[in-house]
């Protein structure tokens, strides 16, 4: 049985021209960009050369864009090097319910260090409103972190409003930006967007390269303190391989950024439509037009969310779940409790989320594979039976 995967969100197989662009240098020219010989000095131009490509995709100067090991590690460094750079003028940060947990874990840790931290909540769609976030600043609030598109619920934030609102009041805006980039097109100045977190594993490059854009001038400490690498700001030995690929990928996602959104949103619609026409008692989460173009987020009743990744697995088709069940807790999703979903319901969702090498006939595939697996579920489930007129 061939494996049809749903999980682009989780992360994306790495294309062949990423791979073939890495490969030299792991083998070839593997020098180390710190060092002053002809091979390091190879190694430092094409790293150079890597952050002009992904920092134009962002329309933001090279000089702007820093690599790190990931978005979790760029959205600590933003968060906790804002904050404690600035400790003297204010300490409170604003955020939202919805957000990964690289930001609510980050913005906990940063209130045992006696920060002050607003969690704003957003409506049935997943999306601030924007008279709360108004409501919510205060003289010492240093900074704004909204994430542009939510990692579960496929929902786009209102971010142009947000950056307007920030600069109005002269605060730094922070954007975790893994979902939406390349996915949509960015350009930070436009925004007004003064920190941007994204990563190359979520556009068709490798795991372990992310970056942080800081727009000049902002005062933020540094996260990770050793050599003198990225203009002293972010220490450690340059993943050549990994820059390289990330640069690849992002020149690739947005060579035709506009196709890949009209085709992914084309293949997500019809899975929609296909599963809500043909499965009752389920709920489209998230905004119905503002959201990742290939996101798909549906609650079923009278099911539980392990059972049905399970029986999907079985049959060939790899997703994931809203509820946090499949990383052993029995807790549901923050994101669809946030939404107002009963326990129950955000226990039985799934997100199926689509990539550049779907095709409508796995569309189709999995249209019927839900229906059956969730049928079969509810055969098993006493309350659907009384829902049913059962006894």
């Amino acid at each position: 049985m061939k494996a049809i995967y749903m999980d682009n969100s989780a992360t994306t197989p790495v294309k062949q021209e990423v791979l073939e662009a890495m490969i030299p240098y792991f083998t070839t020219y593997y020098g180390n960009a710190s060092s002053i010989h002809g091979f390091g000095q190879e190694a430092k131009a094409v790293l150079e050369a890597s952050r002009e490509t992904v920092a134009k995709t962002l329309n933001a100067p090279a000089e702007c864009f820093y690599f790190t090991a990931g978005g979790s590690e760029s959205d600590n460094w933003a968060l906790k090097g804002v904050m404690r750079a600035n400790k003297a003028k204010g300490k409170h940060l604003i955020t939202s319910k919805v957000e990964h947990h690289a930001i609510l874990h980050t913005c906990q840790a940063l209130e045992k260090e006696g920060f002050e931290v607003t969690y704003l909540d957003v409506d049935e769609d997943g999306r601030i409103r924007l008279d709360e976030l108004e409501a919510a600043i205060r003289p010492d609030t240093l900074l704004i972190s909204i994430m542009f598109i939510n990692n579960e619920i496929g929902t786009m934030m209102p971010i142009e409003e947000i950056g307007r609102i920030a600069k109005a009041h002269k605060i730094l805006f922070h954007t975790d930006a893994v979902q939406a980039y390349g996915n949509i097109r960015i350009d930070v100045d436009a925004l007004n967007i003064d920190m941007l977190s994204i990563s190359a594993h979520k556009v068709y490059g490798p795991k372990g390269i992310g970056g942080l854009y800081i727009r000049k001038g902002i005062r933020i400490q540094n996260l990770i303190e050793g050599g003198a690498q990225e203009r002293r700001r972010r220490a450690g030995t340059e993943n050549i391989p990994g820059i390289v690929g990330f640069a690849k990928a992002a020149e690739l996602a947005h060579a035709d950024l506009e196709g890949h959104v009209a085709r992914l949103s084309a293949l997500r619609d019809r899975l929609v439509k296909g599963v809500m026409d043909s499965v009752p008692y389920a709920k489209y989460n998230g905004h119905p037009t503002l959201r990742h173009p290939g996101n798909v987020n549906i609650a079923f009743q009278y099911i539980e969310g392990e059972g049905l990744l399970l029986l999907l697995n079985a049959k060939g088709i790899q997703a994931s779940s809203g509820s946090a069940c499949t990383s052993g807790s029995l807790d549901p999703s923050h994101v669809l409790m946030s939404i107002g979903l009963s326990h129950e319901i955000a226990h039985g969702s799934l997100r199926l989320s689509l990539g550049d090498f779907n095709t409508e006939e796995e569309v189709d595939y999995t249209i019927e594979a839900v229906g059956e697996v969730v049928e079969r579920l509810r055969a098993m489930s006493p309350l659907y039976d009384r829902v049913k007129g059962g006894n």
